[in-house]
Parts: structure tokens; C-alpha cells; sequence
């Protein structure tokens, strides 16, 4: 069950430090330092656990459960303490590991999976207001320890207490209220049809960062304390935790989670907790939730010894009233910490029930993908047991991005507007905490566009990664064309979803493959399956022309397909055939329009500018698309690349669609509704 991370027995110690810092404070003093981490609040009895430079880091692709269980022996003179051990988090798409699911929306440049962390030494706050330095020492770190410490207090001596200034741009929600309120109204429906009990369904705020992750930290942790603060940062990114929530802890064989669902903000008066104590849909929810947690723990506990300590008690936390229970049981001998959280994760709370149904809705209707989100957050450590957060009120960084995501539990009786409410509920007092805002939203549609429909008691499954990628070029005059580009688009697909290269005379091979196929117009297809023992399949086929008059019908994909083609077209073919004989035009829940099924999307406005969706990760990102605007400012156009509403779309003097084999070629309606027809798709058209 256990694997060391040392031969030798360590030797855990501790030495007082003379230190009258906040536990913020402290935080500051691993700036610089790699891989640093600061925990503050009710971690490990209260206080703070600091450190930084680990003496080993999860390799990539390395199970991360499995991990929690390497731990090192270790001798300790006495109980009570923490010493080192695993710190880190566990990401929600780790949950894809332990469940069959489908892919959830298109992910831009996010954190990894999972970040962990092995550290032999840590600052500590205790509860009575002590610090103190703790280590696992062993003869061949001894010299390091003693530097490492004397480094150090040092530091101390000079310390700025003050964070540096940080600053955020307004932030915008993904999707807005209204979009996230038509996701909840979904979620309901299928709640209605039987297909789940609970939903949590989640939106993202999203901001630019100016500053240090770690002052954002310290500042956000100094005025809204919270029971599980957690700031990591890494060369992949940072996060920054106001977390309230517990999700897991041991300590010895004893088990405990304590998942919270219900929120009122919060206010002096005590009469707020006692109305949300007595809300029948809160408690009902929680309830739900406590079922699940027991069951989560019933699979690695000894039976009969789950219960419940608490049940949906009204709790004041940081800015907010939550219902808050609490489930305990033993540790069956023969589990591990690796075990336990695989039964648990990702928490219940932040799913739903059942789970597994649950995390599909998810993955249906959500707009953005959850990195760290709903995952975990925390330690696990030879001495002190396993102790994880829920990673909400989670702040997430990556190379000056910024974002959050906030959500609630949607049952049958949830009135959308007011769960989009709560999530600015929850949103305000942390983006306040960092002296942040949300920016003012522009009133809704009168219609926004199409709801995601119901095929059945499962949704319909987003394309699956591991079905490969490909590309479809066009055969002319016995040559590919665009081929390069074509090559290179699939070369980064092949290398961002698998971290493979095309294989060896892939070139050459597509050029062999289109000058058998003729002088055309031809179709050739490249396929990319990266679980094939010949990974690479190229095809041609003969090319039907004339083509039909394109007419567009929307439907909503919340997210798009992203920017990769994939071989998995279930879901388009779906699609497809329920908008016959129209063309699948893609949006997501705020009526924003993505792209066609088969080609990327183009307006004129009543100025001549030429218009189409900016390439942020929802779509593909089209040769032909990149042609066409490439030409339109060679032309003297001015080409704008923005978001696209249904509206604009019909008070657009044009509307056009481009692709490979299609090249430029006019809508001529949307939604049964006729578009105009312009003359400046044929001017394109006769330029490529």
C-alpha cells in the first residue's frame, strides 16, 4: 500500500521560533522560493503550515491518488506533528480517471490535472499563537535543514510585512447571469424528467492579473479569513483559496467530511442563519448530499461505523451563511489514503446526485471547463494524517489570466434567476477581498438564443480526445490545397491533446494521396488516432458539386467543440440529422453564435466591415477562415474578430459560412428566417 520516498527512517523534530508574525505574514517569506505553499485557518488544529522547495515533485502523468500513499517512515518524539509530507491539489478532471465520463467543454490554457508536492520541513503556526520549524530529517539533509532554517530567520529579520499592489481589470462572467440561468432551467428540466436528483452547476468570472499571486493571497486571506485558506504556486500557475469547506480528513483510522450546501450572505442580524436553518429546499439539498458523502465513505469504511455528527446546521462563514453537516466513520485496515480519496472524489458537494449522472449534466452544460475547481486541496503527511479542502472560492492563475468559478446545487425547485443571484452572492465578498468588480453585463435578448435539448435520460456526449483528430483538405488540379497550413493545424493538435508528432513523411504521404486522387475537386481526410498501431490514415473520396444553399438552425453547445477537429462527430451527426435540412449553426447559452458544424461563420455589417467569432478556444480555428480574412484586408476591409449574436446575424447585410471544401459560400437563412445576399462572399470566393 505504501511506497517510501526515503530508505531510511526519518526523524521528525521541532524548533520554537521567537516570531510574533501573522500567518500572512509568514507567506510572504517563501517569495521566490519554488513550489511554495502556505495553508491558514483550521488546518491541522488551527493556524498555518508555510513552506516551500520540495525535495521531490509528482512527475507528469503520475497517478496522483497512488501518491498520497508514498510516504516515507518516520519516527516522531512526540504527537502533534505535521513535520512535511505530500501538499498540493487535486484537480476536478481527475474525476474522468475513476468514472467513464464524457469530455466537458473545451479547455483554453488552464492548470494541470494535479500538482503535488513532497516537502521534508514547513513553517507552523500552532493554535496558541507559537511558530515553530518542522522537519523530517534524515543524516544526508541534515546540513540542508540547518541552512534552510537559518535562511530562514534571516528573511524574518528583514521582512516587508505589507504585500506588494496587485490589480485586477473588471471581470466578466462565462457565461452571463442570463446564460447561466438557462443552464440551471435545463438542469431543472432533466430534474423534473427523472434523470438526477442535484446538479451543481457552475459559471466562470474571468480577469487579467497584474501583480504577484502570492500579495493577492495575502491581502484576499487578511480580510476575509476563511477555515481553508490555501494559496500553491508553480511554474504551471498559482491558486489563491478562501476555501470554507472540508472535504476529507484522517487522522489515524478515523475519517471525517463536512460538506456545505446552502447559502445566504451574511449579515448581523442572527435571524439570517435561523430563515436559512428553516429553508425546506436547503435543507433538502444538503440532505441529499449527506446520503452521498455516506456513500462515498461506506465503500473504504469499516460498516457500521458511518455517521452523522451534524446535520444542516446554519453556520456563519466568511461573507456568507452556510448549512453545513458532518459525516464520520473508520478506515477499514486495508485502505489507504490513495483508496479513500478515489471513493470520495471529486466531492459530493460540488457535483451532485447521483454523482456519476451528476457530473454528465456538468459536462453538458457548462460553458467553461473546471481545472482546479470543485477538486481538492491540501495534504497528506506520514505524521499528521490527510487533511483536503473543497477547491471553491478558488482563485486560479496562469500567465496573467485570472478566474473563478462559482456555482450552486440546482434542484427541482430552484428558481434559476435567483441561483444566478447566489453565485454573485458567493462572487462578491472574494472578488472584493482582492479590490476587484464584476463589470456591468448588458441587458439580455429578449430571446438568447436556443436552450441545449434533452436526447434522453444521458446527454449527449461531447466528442471523445482519444478518438484521434483529422483534417479535411481540397483536391484541385491534382494537388492539395492549403496544405502546409492544413499540416500544421493537425501537428498541433496532435502535439497539444496527446503530445505526440505526426509521423515521419506525413507529407509526403497526403501528397502522394492527392495526386492519386486526380485532378478533382477531391476530398482528402488525414486521420490522426493516436490508439491505432498506424496512427496516421489518410483517404479521398470524390467531392459532390454543385453544393446545397446553406440554411443555418441554431442549437446550443455551451462551450463549443473547441479549437480541434475531432474524429468523434457523434454528437454533430446527431445534430445534423435534427436540423435537416439546415446546417447546424453552434451557440452558446447567452444566443453568442460559434461556428457552423462543418465551417466557420462570417457577417457584413450595414458599415462593410466583416465580422466573425474571435478564435478563443470555443472554435476551430479554420484554414480557409484564416484566408478569407487575410484576403479581406488585402481588399482594404476592415475585419473585425468579436463575439456574434443571433441578432446580428439577421440585421446583417450578409451572412457567409467558409471551409476547406466549401471554400466561401453564402447563408441564405437561419432559423427558417431569409438572410440578405451581398456581393462580397463572391469577391472573396474569387480569391482563393
Amino acid at each position: 500500500m505504501a511506497l517510501s520516498v526515503a530508505r531510511e527512517t526519518l526523524r521528525a523534530r521541532r524548533i520554537a521560533l521567537p516570531w510574533q508574525l501573522s500567518a500572512e505574514q509568514a507567506a510572504l517569506l517563501t517569495r521566490g522560493d519554488r513550489r511554495p505553499f502556505a495553508l491558514i485557518g483550521r488546518w491541522a488544529g488551527g493556524g498555518a503550515l508555510i513552506g516551500s522547495e520540495p525535495i521531490r515533485v509528482a512527475a507528469p502523468g503520475a497517478d496522483p491518488f497512488a501518491l498520497l500513499d508514498e510516504q516515507p517512515p518516520v519516527h516522531a518524539p512526540r504527537d502533534g506533528l505535521v513535520g512535511g509530507g505530500w501538499f498540493g491539489y487535486l484537480g476536478y478532471r481527475l474525476g474522468a480517471r475513476l468514472e467513464s465520463l464524457g469530455a466537458g467543454p473545451p479547455a483554453p490554457a488552464g492548470l494541470p490535472d494535479a500538482t503535488l508536492g513532497f516537502y521534508d520541513h514547513l513553517l507552523r503556526l500552532d493554535a496558541d499563537g507559537q511558530w515553530w520549524f518542522e522537519a523530517l530529517g534524515s543524516d544526508a539533509r541534515e546540513q540542508a535543514l540547518r541552512s534552510r532554517l537559518a535562511e530562514l530567520r534571516r528573511r524574518a529579520d528583514r521582512l516587508d510585512p505589507s504585500p506588494a499592489a496587485f490589480s485586477t481589470e473588471p471581470w466578466t462572467a462565462h457565461p452571463t447571469s442570463a446564460g447561466h440561468a438557462r443552464a440551471v432551467s435545463v438542469a431543472r428540466d432533466r430534474i423534473h424528467a427523472g434523470d438526477l436528483l442535484q446538479a451543481n452547476i457552475a459559471m466562470r468570472l474571468r480577469s487579467r492579473l497584474c501583480g504577484d499571486p502570492l500579495d493577492v493571497f495575502v491581502a484576499a486571506c487578511g480580510r476575509l479569513p476563511a477555515d481553508r485558506c490555501a494559496f500553491l504556486s508553480s511554474s504551471d500557475g498559482a491558486l489563491v483559496s478562501l476555501s470554507p469547506e472540508l472535504f476529507l480528513t484522517r487522522h489515524g483510522r478515523q475519517v471525517r467530511s463536512a460538506p456545505i450546501k446552502g447559502t445566504r450572505p451574511a449579515c448581523a442580524d442572527p435571524a439570517a442563519g435561523r430563515a436559512l436553518a428553516a429553508s425546506e429546499k436547503d435543507r433538502a439539498e444538503n440532505t441529499m448530499i449527506v446520503d452521498l458523502v455516506r456513500n462515498d465513505l461506506g465503500r473504504v469504511c469499516e460498516v457500521g461505523s458511518i455517521g452523522v455528527e451534524a446535520l444542516a446546521d446554519a453556520r456563519p462563514h466568511a461573507g456568507v451563511w452556510h448549512l453545513v453537516s458532518e459525516v464520520g466513520g473508520r478506515l477499514r485496515e486495508d485502505v489507504g489514503d490513495g483508496e479513500l480519496v478515489r471513493a470520495c472524489f471529486p466531492p459530493g458537494s460540488v457535483t451532485g446526485a447521483p454523482k456519476v449522472a451528476a457530473m454528465e449534466v456538468i459536462a453538458e452544460l457548462e460553458s467553461t471547463p473546471r481545472d482546479v475547481f470543485t477538486g481538492a486541496i491540501g495534504f497528506a503527511s506520514p505524521l499528521a494524517g490527510l487533511e483536503l479542502s473543497v477547491a471553491i472560492r478558488t482563485f486560479e492563475i496562469r500567465e496573467g489570466e485570472i478566474w473563478l468559478g462559482v456555482g450552486g446545487g440546482i434542484v427541482a425547485d430552484s428558481d434559476p434567476r435567483a441561483e444566478a443571484a447566489e453565485c454573485a452572492t458567493k462572487a462578491q465578498p472574494l472578488l472584493r477581498a482582492i479590490g476587484a468588480r464584476l463589470a456591468a453585463e448588458e441587458p439580455p435578448a429578449a430571446a438568447i438564443g436556443p436552450a441545449p435539448v434533452r436526447h434522453g435520460p444521458r446527454p449527449l456526449r461531447r466528442p471523445d480526445p482519444r478518438a484521434g483528430v483529422f483534417e479535411t483538405l481540397l483536391v484541385r488540379d491534382g494537388g492539395a490545397v492549403d496544405l502546409d497550413a492544413h499540416l500544421a493545424r493537425l501537428a498541433a493538435s496532435v502535439a497539444a491533446c496527446y503530445g505526440a508528432a505526426l509521423p515521419a513523411r506525413t507529407r509526403e504521404r497526403v501528397v502522394a494521396a492527392a495526386a492519386a486522387a486526380g485532378l478533382g475537386p477531391a476530398r482528402l481526410r488525414i486521420d490522426y488516432r493516436v490508439q491505432a498501431s498506424a496512427p496516421l490514415v489518410v483517404v479521398s473520396s470524390g467531392l459532390a458539386l454543385p453544393r446545397p444553399a446553406v440554411r443555418l438552425r441554431s442549437v446550443a453547445l455551451p462551450g463549443g467543440l473547441g479549437a480541434h477537429k475531432w474524429v468523434d462527430r457523434d454528437l454533430l451527426d446527431v445534430l445534423a440529422i435534427e436540423c435537416q435540412p439546415d446546417q447546424p449553426l453552434l451557440c452558446d447559452l447567452d444566443g453568442g453564435v460559434l461556428e457552423a458544424a462543418r465551417a466557420n461563420l462570417f457577417t457584413v455589417d450595414r458599415h462593410g466591415v466583416l465580422c466573425t467569432p474571435p478564435l478563443d478556444g470555443r472554435i476551430l480555428p479554420g484554414v480557409t477562415r484564416a484566408r478569407v480574412i487575410e484576403l479581406a484586408r488585402g481588399l482594404g476591409m476592415v475585419v473585425r474578430e468579436a463575439g456574434l449574436g443571433l441578432s446580428s446575424l439577421l440585421g446583417a447585410e450578409e451572412v457567409f459560412v467558409t471551409g476547406a471544401l466549401g471554400g466561401v459560400e453564402p447563408a441564405i437563412s437561419l432559423d427558417g428566417r431569409p438572410l440578405p445576399r451581398g456581393f462580397v462572399f463572391e469577391r472573396l470566393a474569387a480569391g482563393l
